[in-house]
C-alpha cells in the first residue's frame, strides 16, 4: 500500500519535519513491513512561466516548431537558473497560446528518466530550457501537448516553484499489507495505525453523520440482490448503495494535487470522474464504481451468472462467465463483474453527463474466486477479497458525490437506491489471564483493555472474562488468540522477551539423521557440490532411470502438478542431477561433481495412492483416519546420488587434464559407504540407462543397495551433456539400517602388517567381486584388507579366462606375523576360490 505523506497528514498529525523513513519506522513498530519510498524523480529549477510570444517555423522534415519567448521570472529579477527573466525556448507542441502559464524546466533541472535539461542548439536556435508536458513531469501519460496550468485551475505568479505548486515535492511510503489486514489498504487505515504507533491525533474520514451520507430518496433507482446460489452459505452482496449525480462535466481537469497523489499511490490519471472514484477508494478503502446513468436499462440486480453468459469488461476483453461469478446486471444483462471490473457498455466517458455511483459490500470469497478465475486482479478485488468495512459504503458514496460536485460541476441529487444490512459483530470472550499467559508478558488489565479500545473494540467486563466486540473494519478479530496478538502488537513487540526454550536432555538427532548428515558432509568434503532439485519428472525418465530393466513400473502422478510437463513423482535422483548438469554446462561450467540426497517415491504395483479424502479441518483425525491417510501415500525412500562429468583434475603446468571416469564414481561410493558405516561390494551388472560392461551393482553383504555406471552415449546426448557422464545412486536409508545403530571405529594394532599378492586365473565370466569374497572367506581373521589391483586378459593367459591380481594385507592383534603364517592364510583363501570357481595360481 502506497500512501503519499501529504494525504496521510490530512488524517493524522505527522510532524512537519518527519521523513518518509521516520513514518515507516513508526509503522514497523505496529507490525507492518516496510517496502520502499516513492518520490517524483525530478529536481528543479522548474518554475511557472508565461508565454509572451511565439513564431511558428515549418521545418524541412515536415514538422512545425514554435520559437517561444517565455517569461520565467518577474521583470527586473533573474530567473531561478541565474539567467534572464525571458528565455527563448523551442517547443514542438501546438496546444498552448500567448498568455498561457506553463511549467518550464530551466537548465540544471532533471526530469524523470533521468533527463537532464541544458541549453542546447536545435532547429537553428539555442533553446534555453523546456516547456513540459504532464508525462515529462511524471503526472500522467499525456505527452502530445503542453501542460497548461489554466486547465488545472492554477493561476500562480510567474517564477513560482512549479514543483510544490503541482504537488511534485510529495513522497509516498510503501508498506506490505498482509491478507488479514485489508483495512490497511487505505489512507484511513494507515493513518489509524500511525496514530496507534505514535499517539498522534487521528481524524477518521469515515466518521460522518448519518444525515450527511444517507439518501433523501432511496426509491429513485431500483437495487436488488438475487443470489440463489450463495457460496458457502454467504450471499454475494450484503450492502449496496447507488447515488445519482447529475450534470457533471467530464472534460474538466483533474486537480494537480489529486493527480500527484494518485500517481504516488500507483494509479494513473484517467479523467476527473474515474480519478475521483479511485481517489476515494484509496482514501477510505471502499472500492467505488461509476456508471454512465444514461446507458443503464432499468435498475440494478446483483446475481450469479447463467451458464453461457458473456461480458465485455473495461479492458476490452469478452469473458466467458462462470455460474459462480457474481454480476452487476440491468435489464440488458451483465454490465460488470461485481467487485472486480465494470463492463464496457456502461463506462463513464467524455460524453457522460449523469453518473450513478455504486458502493457495495461484496462477499470476499466470491470476489477472490472471480478475480482468479478470469486472471483479472484489480485494485477493487484486492480490497474486497481481504474484507471491506461494511459501515463505510454510504460515506464513500457521499464523498464521491461531494468531489464530483466540487471538481466536475455536478449536482448531488441525494437520490438513488440502497440495500441496508444490519451490521452485527459477535462478541469474543477473552479470559483475563489469557493474554499474559499466551504472550509471556505481564500485561496489566488496564493495558489489555486500553490496547483493545485503541484499535476500536468495545470491551465489556464480566466476572472472570471480558467480552470484546471488534470494530466493523476488523473482520480478522475472531477469537481470543487474534485479540491477544493485537495487544502484543499495540503494546510493542519489544516487550516480548527473547528466551530460547531449554531442550529436554538426551534428545537430538536420530541415528538416521546423523548418518545422513555424515554422508552429506563426507561428499562435500570430497569436493562434491550438493544440488537439491524438485522431486517432479516425466514418466519416461522414471522408466529409464527408476528401474533396472527400463520396464514400465508404477509412477505416482500428481493431481495438480506445478509443471504440467513433469507431473510424476520421481523414482530416481538421477533425472534431477542431469537437469542440473545440463544447466551448468549450458553456462560454461563443464567440470562437475554433483550430489543430492532426497526422497524417491516407489509405489507398489496394483496399489492406488491419494484416494483417501482429506478429513475436515479443526477436528483431530482418529487413529483409523491417520492410518488410512498414511496408506494413501506411496513409500518414500531417501537416496543419495552422485554425478561426475568433464575433468576430475584440471589442466595445469606439467599435468594434462584428467577426465572423470568410473573409478571416480567408485571413490564417491566408497566415501558414502564409509560415512554410512558399511562395506559396499561392486559386481558387474546391467541398468537400462547405463553402458553395458561399465555398470556395477552395489551390495552390502547379500543386499543390493544401488548401482554405479557410465550413461549410455545416447542418454547423455538426450540430456544435452557432452562427453562421458558417470552416475551412482544408493538407497541411503537401507544402507544406514544395515549399519545398525552405531558406527564403530576400527581399533589400531601396534604390530606390523604382512603384505602379499596373489594372481588367480579364472573363467572370464566369473565376477571379480565373487573371487574376492572367496579369498576373504578362506583367509580368516588375520586378513585385514584385500584389494583388486589388476584384471589381465591377453598373452600368457588362456583364451576365455582372465588373471585377477589381489593385494592382501595380514595383521594379528597380539603379535608380529611370520611370512609363513601370512602365506598359509593366503593359500587358504586360494583353496576356497579354487573350490568355488576352479581358480588356479598364475604361473
Amino acid at each position: 500500500m502506497r500512501v503519499p505523506l501529504s494525504w496521510l497528514r490530512e488524517y493524522v498529525d505527522v510532524p512537519a519535519d518527519a521523513a518518509p523513513e521516520d513514518v515507516l519506522a513508526a509503522l514497523v513498530r505496529v507490525g507492518f513491513e516496510e517496502e520502499d519510498v516513492h518520490r517524483f524523480e525530478l529536481q528543479g529549477p522548474i518554475v511557472v512561466g508565461e508565454v509572451l510570444e511565439f513564431v511558428e517555423e515549418p521545418q524541412s522534415n515536415g514538422k512545425t516548431i514554435r520559437w517561444c519567448q517565455v517569461q520565467v521570472a518577474p521583470d527586473g529579477q533573474p530567473a531561478a537558473d541565474g539567467g534572464p527573466a525571458v528565455h527563448g525556448i523551442v517547443c514542438g507542441a501546438r496546444n498552448f497560446f500567448v498568455g498561457d502559464k506553463v511549467p518550464v524546466t530551466l537548465p540544471g533541472a532533471v526530469l524523470p528518466g533521468p533527463f537532464p535539461i541544458a541549453a542546447r542548439k536545435t532547429y537553428g536556435h539555442v533553446s534555453d530550457g523546456m516547456i513540459a508536458s504532464a508525462k515529462e513531469l511524471g503526472l500522467g501519460d499525456e505527452h502530445d501537448g503542453i501542460l497548461r496550468l489554466v486547465e488545472l485551475g492554477i493561476d500562480a505568479p510567474v517564477g513560482s516553484d512549479a514543483i510544490s505548486l503541482l504537488g511534485l515535492d510529495d513522497a509516498a511510503i510503501d508498506v506490505n499489507v498482509t491478507p488479514d489486514r485489508g483495512y490497511a489498504l487505505s489512507v484511513r487505515g494507515i493513518a489509524r495505525e500511525y496514530s496507534h504507533a505514535t499517539g498522534a491525533a487521528f481524524r477518521d474520514p469515515g466518521a460522518r453523520e448519518w444525515g450527511e451520507v444517507n439518501l433523501h430518496d432511496d426509491t429513485a433507482f431500483t437495487v436488488a440482490v438475487d443470489d440463489r446460489a450463495p457460496i458457502r452459505g454467504r450471499v454475494g452482496a450484503s450492502e449496496f448503495v447507488a447515488r445519482i449525480v447529475r450534470d457533471v462535466d467530464p472534460t474538466k481537469p483533474t486537480p494537480a494535487w489529486m493527480i500527484a497523489r494518485l500517481s504516488l499511490a500507483g494509479i494513473r490519471s484517467l479523467g476527473i470522474l474515474i480519478d475521483i472514484t479511485n481517489y476515494v477508494m484509496v482514501e477510505l478503502g471502499q472500492p467505488i464504481h461509476g456508471y454512465d446513468l444514461d446507458t443503464l436499462r432499468g435498475g440494478i440486480t446483483v446475481r450469479r451468472a447463467v451458464a453461457g453468459e458473456k461480458l465485455e469488461t473495461l479492458d476490452g476483453k469478452v469473458r466467458e462467465l462462470n455460474p459462480e461469478d457474481l454480476l452487476i446486471t440491468d435489464e440488458s444483462g451483465p454490465i460488470g463483474l461485481a467487485g472486480v471490473m465494470g463492463g464496457g457498455t456502461t463506462e463513464m466517458t467524455s460524453s457522460t453527463r449523469n453518473v450513478l455511483i455504486e458502493a457495495a459490500t461484496f462477499d470476499p470469497v466470491s470476489i477472490a474466486r472471480t478475480a482468479r478465475r478470469h486472471k483479472l486482479p484489480s485494485e477493487a478485488s484486492r480490497r474486497f477479497e481481504r474484507g471491506v468495512d461494511p459501515a463505510i459504503a454510504f460515506v464513500a458514496a457521499a464523498r464521491v458525490a461531494d468531489l464530483m460536485v466540487q471538481y466536475a460541476g455536478g449536482t448531488d441529487t441525494r437520490a438513488g437506491g440502497a440495500l441496508h444490512a444490519t451490521i452485527e459483530t459477535p462478541g469474543v470472550e477473552l479470559p483475563r489471564p489469557f493474554v499474559p499467559a499466551l504472550i509471556g508478558v505481564d500485561y496489566s488489565e488496564a493495558e489489555i483493555v486500553g490496547a483493545l479500545e485503541l484499535i476500536g473494540c468495545e470491551v465489556r467486563e464480566n466476572d472472570r472474562t471480558w467480552v470484546v466486540f471488534p470494530p466493523s473494519w476488523r473482520p480478522d478479530l475472531t477469537d481470543k488468540w487474534t485479540l491477544a496478538e493485537e495487544v502484543a502488537r499495540i503494546e510493542g513487540y519489544d516487550r516480548i522477551p527473547s528466551v530460547l526454550p531449554t531442550p529436554p536432555s538426551g534428545r537430538g538427532l536420530t541415528s538416521a539423521q546423523q548418518g545422513r548428515r555424515r554422508v552429506a558432509n563426507a561428499l562435500a568434503a570430497a569436493g562434491y557440490v550438493e544440488t537439491p532439485s524438485f522431486p517432479f519428472t516425466t514418466e519416461e525418465q522414471n522408466d529409464l532411470h527408476g528401474s533396472a530393466s527400463g520396464a514400465h513400473l508404477p509412477s505416482v502422478k500428481l493431481a495438480n502438478p506445478l509443471d504440467g510437463q513433469a507431473p510424476f513423482l520421481r523414482r530416481s535422483l538421477i533425472p534431477g542431477l542431469l537437469r542440473v548438469a545440463h544447466r551448468n554446462v549450458a553456462r560454461g561450467l563443464t567440470d562437475l561433481a554433483l550430489f543430492e540426497t532426497g526422497v524417491v517415491f516407489l509405489p507398489k504395483p496394483g496399489v492406488a495412492y491419494g484416494t483417501e479424502s482429506v478429513p475436515p479441518l479443526a477436528v483431530r483425525p482418529d487413529a483409523a483416519t491417520l492410518t488410512a491417510l498414511d496408506a494413501s501415500i506411496p513409500p518414500q525412500h531417501r537416496h543419495v546420488a552422485v554425478l561426475v562429468t568433464g575433468a576430475i583434475t584440471p589442466k595445469q603446468p606439467g599435468l594434462a587434464a584428467e577426465t572423470a571416469g568410473l573409478a571416480d564414481a567408485l571413490d564417491a561410493v566408497r566415501t558414502i559407504a564409509a560415512a554410512a558405516g558399511v562395506a559396499v561390494e561392486v559386481a558387474q551388472g546391467e541398468r537400462a540407462a547405463l553402458h553395458p560392461g561399465r555398470t556395477g551393482v552395489l551390495s552390502v553383504g547379500a543386499t543390493e543397495v544401488g548401482y554405479v555406471g557410465e550413461l549410455l552415449p545416447s542418454v547423455a546426448e538426450d540430456a544435452d551433456l557432452p562427453g562421458r557422464v558417470i552416475v551412482a545412486e544408493l538407497d541411503l536409508d537401507l544402507m544406514l539400517s544395515l549399519a545398525g545403530e552405531k558406527v564403530v571405529a576400527a581399533s589400531l594394532s601396534g604390530y606390523p602388517a604382512a603384505t602379499q599378492d596373489v594372481s588367480l586365473v579364472v573363467d572370464a565370466t566369473v565376477p571379480a567381486s565373487e573371487v574376492r569374497t572367496a579369498l576373504i572367506d578362506g583367509a580368516g581373521d588375520l586378513l585385514e584388507s584385500l584389494r583388486l589391483v589388476d584384471d589381465y586378459r591377453g598373452a600368457g593367459v588362456s583364451e576365455g579366462t582372465k588373471s585377477l591380481t589381489f593385494a592382501l594385507r595380514f595383521r594379528a592383534p597380539d603379535r608380529t606375523l611370520t611370512a609363513a603364517e601370512a602365506t598359509q592364510a593366503k593359500l587358504a583363501g586360494v583353496a576356497v576360490a579354487a573350490e568355488r570357481f576352479g581358480a588356479t595360481l598364475r604361473e
